[in-house]
Order: structure tokens, then sequence, then C-alpha cells
């Protein structure tokens, strides 16, 4: 494709460091990572930098091309997400975006055609789009066949949340069957019970609108939403009998059938112990909590969902609350721990040590223990716990 190209940028480089403090990357930054010192020679069209590539057989001059329209990329994948010029976003997952959308662009470049008569800025916007919506779906804990699958679920989504007739409306905008609209509403009711989700308008733009009921984990939630269906059935039916009886008396929920009860309804841990003579009410929610945790560590085995595994190591009281704690923590269930330094009061916390399979740079593990911790009631922190989550 582009093996015959070379790609020698001496005389330049970049105008900004990309982490000159060790601190991080500022959004300043990420918005600049294409800019080059010296400017590259002027032209009059930004095509003349596309086409001099392609001629020569040089990507200098597409690295040329890409300090010019740097800022009407950022544009593009801020509107994406939804985040206005002075917002604050993850610095890391915009530079990742903006270099997925640098890769479709390279990989695309070859078929670049000026007799058809627009400009390599014009051809390549529907490409950007692609790319934006290929990253998020590999973000996602659902997935689909193809990218055109995923954008039909989203257009579902989008009649789902603003027509009264989704399914009818679907139909008759992709000229399918009534029976495959109602597939595709199964789909994204599923979704949006299970996680945040964003849905794309019928003129193919985000609307930058979460629709999801919650972005908590909830398992009565998940269960039956026709994604995680099949690993979760296989995780529950490694629990033993008294493990799957607390799980769907306490959660309302069949796993037979997949009917959800009333949850006002559910039974409480007094009627629970009753059910399992020689109970008490608190030796029923102990061994609820370890069938929750153990249908976790299934779940994390199975790919359907991570966790982080917390246990204190020390806490300092004041005023009979915990004023300050040490944790340590495992990813997923596996590997060397981590440890963790938190300030209640202050609302603080200092990761000690990266626990094995955690990532260097986010480190999304830990951050979910942390804010798990810091938000829960200073009285009732955990001594030993699993926290499932999404990422």
């Amino acid at each position: 494709m582009l093996n015959n190209f070379s790609w020698n940028m001496n005389g330049y480089i970049p105008k900004h460091q990309v982490n000159p403090h060790g601190d991080g990357i500022i959004p300043y930054v990420a918005e600049r990572i294409f800019q080059l010192e010296p400017a590259p020679p002027a032209v009059d069209s930004l095509n003349e930098y596309i086409l001099s590539a392609l001629q020569g057989k040089n990507l200098i001059h597409f690295s040329f091309f890409l300090h010019h329209y740097e800022p009407q990329l950022n544009k593009r994948i801020k509107d994406f997400l939804g985040v206005d010029g002075g917002d604050l976003y993850d610095t890391d997952r915009f530079i990742d975006i903006k270099l997925s959308c640098r890769e479709q662009m390279l990989q695309k470049l070859m078929d670049y055609d000026l007799a058809k008569g627009a400009e390599y800025a014009t051809y390549i916007y529907p490409l950007i789009r692609d790319a934006m919506l290929r990253f998020r779906m590999g973000e996602e804990k659902w997935s689909v066949s193809s990218l055109t699958n995923y954008k039909m679920v989203r257009s579902m989504a989008w009649l789902y949340h603003n027509t009264k007739e989704a399914v009818s409306e679907f139909a008759k905008k992709y000229n399918c069957d009534l029976a495959l609209a109602e597939e595709y509403l199964k789909v994204v009711r599923g979704i949006c019970d299970q996680q945040p989700f964003y849905v794309t308008d019928e003129d193919g733009e985000e609307t930058g609108d979460d629709v999801a009921l919650d972005d908590t984990w909830n398992y009565a939630d998940i269960l039956w939403n026709g994604i995680q269906a099949e690993k979760v059935q296989r995780a529950f039916e490694k629990l033993n009998f008294r493990e799957q009886t607390l799980l769907e008396k306490r959660l309302a929920i069949c796993m037979t059938c997949g009917r959800v009860g009333l949850w006002k309804n559910r039974p409480t841990f007094e009627e629970l112990a009753v059910i399992f003579e020689g109970s008490t009410a608190s030796g029923a929610e102990r061994a609820y909590r370890k069938a929750v945790d153990k249908l976790t560590e299934l779940l994390v085995a199975e790919g359907a969902l991570h966790a982080v595994r917390l246990k204190q190591v020390s806490k300092t009281k004041q005023k009979k609350k915990s004023a300050a704690a040490i944790y340590e923590y495992q990813v997923d269930c596996d590997g060397d721990w981590g440890e963790l330094s938190l300030n209640f009061e202050a609302k603080t916390a200092e990761i000690i040590r990266l626990a094995d399979w955690d990532t260097i740079k986010s480190n999304k593990y830990a951050k979910a223990a942390i804010s798990y911790l810091l938000y829960c009631k200073n009285e009732n922190c955990p001594k030993d716990i699993v926290i499932p989550f999404e990422y």
C-alpha cells in the first residue's frame, strides 16, 4: 500500500514536547501534536501537500498537510466527544482518537483521486467519522459484526429515544422487515441497561446525550441484555445451589426464564435466613455478599467485566469515622497486589504501588478503586471487597 513511500522528517521537529515535565499531557499540547518546527513551506491549497506526497512518494508532505489540518481535526473530535473548547477531557484518549484518524487517513491515501472532483480534506471527511466510531466501538463492552451494523444500532437508539414508532421508522429507513427492526431494538434496550450509550442522530452525528439508565453496575440490569447473557449464564451455573438461590431471590430475577420481579418485593435478609435454616439475617447477608463476589470473579474470567479486589491493610479513625486508610488492590483478581493511600477527610489519594496488569498511564483500576473508596461512607469502609466495573 504505502510500502514504496518514504517518511523522512529531516529538518523538522515537533513544535511541542508531548510530555515535557512527566506530569501527563496537557490539552494545549494534545491539540498540537502534529505541529512542526519550522512551519512547512507555504502553498496555495492544502491539497498541494497531498498531491506532492502521492507524486513524490514522500509522506513528509502528508505531515505538512496534518500541520495545517489539525485544528479542523481537533474540532471534529471535540464535536464527537461532546466537549467544548474550555472543558476538561482525557487527553490520552483524545490523542488516541486523533492517531486513529491519522491511521485511517494514511490507509486511504492511495485511494484518493483528484479526478473525481473532491479535495482530500473533503474526501476524508466521512473516513474520519468512521475512524472515530471504530475507536468508540472498540471501547464499548458490546460488539457487532461490522461498522455498518454498529451505525444501525446507534440509529435505532436515536429512534428509540426520540420517536414513538421506533420499529416502523427503522424498518422504513433501512428498507427491512419489522422482525429485523425488533431485533435491533432488543439490542439497544440491552445496551442502555448496561452502560452509558451515546446515540447517533438521523444525520449520523453524535448527539452527546447519555441515554443509559445508570452508569453504575447492577447485576439485575445486565443479566438478560442480549449481549452478555451467555457469559452470565455460564458463570451462574458454576455457583452452588445456595449461592444461586441467594442471588436469584435477592436480585428478584429468575435465571431460567429471565423474568425480573419488582425490586420492592425482593426478600429481606431475615426472610432469606428462614429459607436456609440455622442462618441469621447477618449470616444470610454475608453469604449473599460472598456469592456476589464469586459471581464477579467468574464473570471476570469469562471476560464479561473487569474488577478490582480491595483489602484494607490499616486505617486511622477520628471521631468514630475513618480519617485515612491503606489498601491493597488487585486487578481482575489476579497478579501481585498494588497499594493505595487514602485521606477520607481531604478526599485525596495516592498510588503507592501499581498492581500487576494496571494500565501504566491511565491507572484505570487504581482510579476505580479510589473513586469507590473515597465516596463510600467513612464509617463503613470495607475491609475486603470486589468492585466490578466496565472500562
